[in-house]
């Protein structure tokens, strides 16, 4: 048996190697889950010893295809946890995460499989994050890039936003910018805004710490 601790690193690692692609270094997992970074290493060591990841010299982390499939597991039961809370009890999207934290680790195979029914097997989670089918195979290749990437002029549809801020989601939740919406990247400022129209001619500036969080579809049309 695992630690929820445990789980949680796993987790991260996935996480994080799906978006730069492995080894995932010390300071990164350590940033993601507010850890020292010689906690971090203490911790990969018990995981590396349990066969759940490899370790590089000087460069990080990756899963192995143990840890992967422990990873998915969890990520399974924390994105249908978030589609279960916002459509079935009221959640808002904003709230979800840290509820989905607290029970991803605590819930049998029979209620995941319940929840999924009940929710119609959702592919991706309220925030487009995609959820691991039962099967737990890998997903697929994340195609996607950051909304901080583009230039001005370029048009896009968001994919995706982090779940991990409540603030950062309450915001782009007023400001209309949630999986689906298309954007018109309009200026990007040198100190660091980036302003994006939307289909209803409102403009939005974001900072470009929030526009990095922002995951979006390759550029389908240039601005005339």
């Amino acid at each position: 048996m695992l630690s929820d601790v445990m789980e949680d690193y796993l987790k991260a690692i996935y996480v994080l190697q799906a978006e730069d692609g492995p080894p995932v270094s010390t300071s990164a997992i350590a940033d993601y889950l507010g850890k020292t970074p010689p906690t971090v290493t203490s911790m990969l060591g018990k995981l590396e010893e349990r066969g759940l990841v490899a370790r590089e010299k000087y460069k990080g982390a990756e899963l192995t295809e143990e840890g992967e499939t422990v990873a998915l597991e969890v990520l399974r039961h924390h994105r249908l946890l978030e589609a279960y809370l916002t459509e079935h009890l009221d959640y808002s999207w904003s709230e979800v995460h840290d509820e989905a934290d607290a029970l991803e680790h605590h819930i049998s195979e029979e209620f995941e499989r319940r929840m999924a029914d009940a929710l119609g097997n959702p592919t991706v989670d309220p925030h487009g994050d995609p959820i691991p089918g039962a099967d737990l195979e890998p997903l697929g290749e994340d195609d996607s890039t950051r909304l901080s990437d583009h230039g001005e002029g370029t048009r896009v549809a968001v994919v995706r936003v982090s779940d991990r801020d409540e603030e950062e989601l309450e915001y782009l939740e007023a400001a209309g910018i949630t999986p689906g919406t298309e954007l018109e990247i309009v200026d990007v400022a040198p100190f660091g805004m980036v302003t994006v129209r939307l289909a209803d001619g409102r403009e939005q500036s974001l900072p470009e710490s929030v526009a990095g969080s922002i995951r979006v579809s390759a550029a389908v049309e240039e601005a005339a």
